[in-house]
């Protein structure tokens, strides 16, 4: 889909930082960290726990948006001798710098993940060390986990290995640029490998039955100190680097599983009856779904520029609610490890700088490799990650839409009445005439509600704004 920008410019932007600081507060969102944890953190960059082996000979490269510096993972891609492919990718080691129990560790608990507003960021830990020196950023030294898996011709995994490392990145590269380099043919070879490593493990995705919904993301974006609303298409290149961490989280899985003690993302397969809707909303978007055609083999097909395909991924997503967070020790394997969107036992080890568990899955994975039992500390914290984590999503998934919905209003607050072309994209069972309008200018995604007839799914409209409201977050449209 063609990215399309509003800015909020002039009368509308203070009233938005106004409305964005009322949403903190509504949302108990941590405000400055406390002295303590600042203390801490300077304890720790004085002195952090700096691992023995040495693997900055490694020519390590980040692949992340331009702006950002909080940098998780760095990699470094090769052929093996006698065929082959070997991954290594660097994670930002956080427990060289957070002692358990210590203000830094309580302080995550309660923050559990970083937080994206469009006027700042309210950061899991702070930024000397998630922008400073627990940041895989170029040029410096830094203790990270650093991943081996060697692969086959086809792209499986046939070995796993994971220690602590000395790291040090050569390149901040973005996925514009990655895909430019690639798609000319002027990409080293360690970053054109990428692209090979990511095409064969899309394959064995497709082989497996995993699903990675195409879905056009709305985001909003600053530039200048204006804020834009933006439907970004992804690139090749961001799927091939998904790829890449997908293999190390389903890599990280097995692990625990072969240890008897982890923390696995699962996602139950979707009832008989969600599937029996979904061909429901196929058949009513005219989405040719043939019986013998697999689900995750139609959603392949699809293409989102086209509007009935759009508005049948956006139904698609139902199906992926339920994730969680599974626990185990001692043996006692649960019975659902899968995440039935990977279509294989998967867990969150790559983004410690953001997100509280996968601090504890490098331990889990690190200890697993060493043949050692998990340290106390990690299955003390176990039972209660699931929950914690389950809270601080549900609070980022919160923040994230109310954000959004904040800067439609304020951009569309003087524009009531005016009318627009859209799709829609999703319509109430029980109540046909509300749904989800999708307009591709300006990139919104609001409420539609169409008086005492039925919404034409998945089919353009002229739609008329009858409510943009930034004091309430509110935006509603209605069919012209």
């Amino acid at each position: 889909m063609p990215r399309r920008h509003l800015r909020v410019s002039g009368a509308a932007e203070a009233p938005l930082r106004g409305a964005l600081c009322e949403l903190r507060t509504k949302l108990e969102v941590p405000g400055a960290f406390p002295a303590d944890v600042l203390a801490d953190a300077e304890r720790a960059l004085a002195d952090p726990r700096l691992p023995a082996h040495d693997a900055t000979d490694i020519p390590l490269f980040t692949i992340d948006p331009p702006t950002s510096v909080d940098l998780d993972q760095a990699m470094h891609l090769s052929r093996r001798q006698g065929g082959g492919f070997r991954v290594r990718y660097a994670i930002a080691d956080v427990a060289a710098y957070v002692t358990p129990g210590a203000p830094l560790d309580t302080e995550a608990h309660r923050r559990v993940t970083t937080l994206y507003f469009p006027d700042e960021k309210v950061p899991l830990h702070p930024t000397s060390l998630s922008e400073g020196a627990a940041s895989l950023l170029p040029g410096q030294d830094c203790p990270a986990v650093l991943w081996t898996i060697d692969l086959d011709t086809e792209g499986r995994a046939v070995s796993t290995d994971v220690r602590r490392a000395l790291v040090r990145s050569r390149a901040k590269l973005d996925y514009d640029g990655v895909q430019r380099t690639i798609d000319d043919g002027t990409a080293e070879e360690a970053l054109a490998l990428l692209g090979d490593i990511g095409r064969l493990r899309e394959r064995l995705e497709v082989e497996r039955g995993g699903i990675s919904l195409n879905v056009p993301e709305q985001e909003i974006v600053e530039q200048n100190g204006v804020y834009e609303l933006d439907f970004r298409a992804t690139l090749p290149a961001d799927g091939w680097n998904a790829q890449i961490s997908l293999l190390t989280g389903m890599a990280a899985a097995e692990l625990m599983i072969q240890s008897g003690a982890g923390v696995l993302r699962t996602l139950p397969t979707a009832p008989d009856g969600a599937v029996g809707r979904l061909r429901r909303t196929a058949k009513a978007l005219k989405v040719d779904w043939p019986h013998h055609v697999p689900y995750a083999e139609l959603v392949r097909s699809l293409d989102p520029r086209e509007p009935h395909h759009t508005a049948f991924l956006q139904e698609c997503t139902t199906l992926l609610r339920g994730a969680g967070y599974t626990v185990f020790s001692g043996g006692d394997v649960p019975d659902l490890t899968t995440h039935a969107a990977v279509a294989a036992p998967y867990a969150h080890c790559t983004a410690p700088l953001r997100r509280l568990v996968d601090r504890y899955a490098a331990e889990l994975c690190l200890a697993a490799v060493a043949g050692d039992e998990p340290p106390e500390w990690v299955l003390a914290a176990l039972p209660d990650l699931p929950k914690e984590m389950a809270d601080g999503t549900r609070r980022g998934n919160t923040v994230e839409r109310e954000c959004v919905d904040l800067v439609e209003a304020a951009l569309l607050k003087d524009r009531v009445g005016e009318l627009f072309d859209g799709v829609v994209v999703d319509v109430q069972e029980r109540e046909p005439s509300v749904g989800t309008v999708q307009l591709t200018d300006p990139a919104i995604v609001a409420r539609i509600e169409g008086g005492t007839d039925a919404l034409p799914l998945g089919e353009r409209l002229r739609v008329r704004l009858t409510q943009a409201d930034p004091g309430a977050a509110e935006v509603r449209f209605a069919p012209a």
